[in-house]
């Protein structure tokens, strides 16, 4: 998991700490060199000749397995100096992978399972998923480094729209997945495998703290983290991109190798229910970090052309 920074001699801010216990860190492995040729014919590979890092996707989900069971502790100081453990559950709110090859499965997801969703509303109307592998539609969009490339194919997508109360922890949700035929690859996947267009977005619910405290609203605030999943945008986009620049200027952290691992710290950020200063102090530097974090996520949606649905609620409705 995600270790804590301190900076300027400062302990870290709420923020900081919900971010550094919702990361994962994942084992990474070394590519044999004869696979590591064929990747750099693909577009989006420039990876070094000789070596290249992975991660299987089943080992990122494997670090939701417990935030899903018994949900991840944030430490939280509030107003008036106590501080309390705030817990969360994961939820795959949305994930896009796409890959150099195209998937026909012989069904899809909606065929063989149905639900009531909700709208925003919450008036029961019928909202559908989107489970699709098999576009061959690709389109222009600067998804690393500042270049323009095809993505890739869209080899999967999946977009929550089921109210947060009837929804399944993310870990449930990828074990329901796989066990299909036709999305067992969902766990067998490596992030060389992914354009860096692949990406996913986790939604992160409050549901106890400890001690209680009565009357805190600020500890109802909901998040989205938004994080990259392909090895080709971790090898483009550090290069670029800076991690919380409106508060410290420093470099990102986005991919935090450490002892074979990687730290997928997220690069865009949503939150919602947040109605004081308790996750964005100015004086931390906070507020600032959350608007650029957000942009970041904004701006993704927007050249990837998406409709995140939980985004757009979040965004419609802040309080």
């Amino acid at each position: 998991m995600g270790g804590q920074r301190v900076e300027d001699g400062r302990p870290p801010s709420n923020l900081q700490r919900f971010l550094d216990c919702t990361t994962p860190s994942v084992e990474t492995h070394i590519l044999p060199k004869a696979a590591n040729a064929r990747l750099t014919t693909d577009a989006w590979h420039h990876a070094d000749p000789d070596t290249a890092e992975y991660f299987n996707l089943a080992d990122l989900w494997e670090q939701y397995y417990e935030w899903s069971a018994y949900g991840a502790g944030a430490t939280v100081q509030l107003h008036g100096g106590d501080k309390v453990i705030q817990y969360y559950v994961p939820y795959l709110s949305g994930i896009q992978l796409y890959t150099n090859k195209v998937l026909t499965p012989s069904r899809s997801f909606a065929e063989d399972y149905s639900a009531d969703f909700w709208s925003d509303d919450e008036d029961n109307e019928k909202m559908s998923r989107s489970w699709s592998s098999t576009s061959d539609d690709s389109f222009n969009c600067d998804v690393a480094a500042g270049n323009r490339r095809r993505p890739g194919h869209l080899y999967f997508e999946f977009f929550e729209v089921c109210s947060p109360y009837g929804r399944i922890p993310l870990m449930d949700k990828v074990s329901f997945c796989a066990m299909s035929a036709w999305l067992s690859w969902l766990t067998s996947l490596r992030s060389v495998d992914l354009s860096p267009a692949s990406w996913m977005s986790v939604a992160w619910y409050p549901i106890y703290h400890i001690p209680y405290q009565r009357n805190v609203k600020d500890l109802s605030a909901c998040f989205l983290t938004y994080h990259t999943i392909s090895s080709a945008f971790q090898d483009h986009v550090l290069e670029t991109m800076t991690y919380g620049s409106a508060a410290s200027g420093k470099q990102n952290d986005h991919l935090d190798k450490k002892a074979n691992t990687v730290s997928l710290s997220p690069f865009g950020l949503a939150a919602n229910k947040i109605q004081g200063s308790l996750w964005t102090n100015p004086r931390t530097g906070d507020h600032k970090r959350m608007v650029s974090l957000f942009s970041a996520a904004d701006s993704w949606l927007k050249q990837l052309g998406v409709q995140h649905h939980d985004f757009n609620y979040f965004i419609t409705h802040p309080m």
